[in-house]
């Protein structure tokens, strides 16, 4: 299918695509995969890569159980407001068994999304469980910036927690570039974020976050994460900016 542009799509109400597809149990005919897939190639569109037909399953699968999502465990440390808004938050991510795919394509874009397309594949029945794991949030990219202090490295790798029921035996992907690994905990400095994630788009956000914080020897500066709470489906999806504390 060819590519096309977000304008085309204008009288496209993508929640409620959704709805009507979470809300229906039958499969879904023809017409509605098409409108499906035509949906997610726009929106692909906008990171330079393109969804393959097979893409099909997982997105169906997906789109399904997109009220149905785990949160990673986390722990809240403080809260940071300014005239009522919020401007940053402290947490710390809990450990864990995470999926990790590593990509380095040409665009940092097309790194992260077809990386998150295998993640996909994996959850939706590429494992040794045979069957769909089920959805966490936030799905984590993470970005290591050059040694001018901007351009990222195109080789990001992009990770899944796994769902508790799985964390104490962890299915094996059928992807040989998906792998298993386990982390300790971290702490990180968030702030939320709507729309794309694009190296511009978050590229900014590292500079506003920096502008906010001010000086803070004890974060990181050679490396962040993109947290993603919504799928790519979502064209004002909701994200954050995560720098990370040397200790936790």
């Amino acid at each position: 299918m060819a590519l096309i542009s977000l304008e085309d799509l204008d009288g496209l109400d993508d929640e409620q695509l959704d709805d009507d597809i979470t809300d229906n149990p039958e499969p879904m005919d023809e017409e509605d995969r098409d409108r499906l897939l035509a949906h997610w190639q726009a929106v692909a569109s906008t990171h330079h890569v393109s969804v393959p037909t097979d893409m099909i399953g997982p997105i169906q699968e997906m789109t399904r159980n997109n009220q149905q999502r785990e949160p990673i465990p986390s722990v809240p440390v403080s809260r940071h407001d300014k005239m009522g808004e919020e401007q940053w938050e402290e947490r710390v991510i809990g450990a864990g068994h995470w999926a990790c795919v590593t990509q380095k394509e040409e665009l940092y874009e097309q790194s992260i999304s077809n990386g998150f397309m295998k993640l996909m594949r994996f959850i939706c029945k590429e494992n040794s469980a045979g069957r769909y794991l089920g959805m966490t949030v936030p799905v984590v990219s993470n970005i290591h910036v050059l040694k001018d202090g901007v351009s990222f490295d195109k080789s990001v790798q992009t990770a899944f927690f796994l769902p508790a029921e799985f964390q104490t035996d962890p299915p094996r992907p059928s992807d040989p570039d998906v792998v298993i690994v386990y982390r300790e905990p971290i702490r990180v400095v968030a702030r939320t974020f709507y729309g794309t994630t694009t190296e511009e788009t978050v590229t900014n956000q590292i500079a506003l976050l920096w502008e906010i914080l001010g000086s803070a020897a004890d974060l990181g500066r050679d490396g962040y994460m993109v947290a993603s709470y919504e799928n790519p489906g979502v064209p004002r999806r909701r994200n954050e900016i995560w720098f990370i504390r040397r200790s936790v």
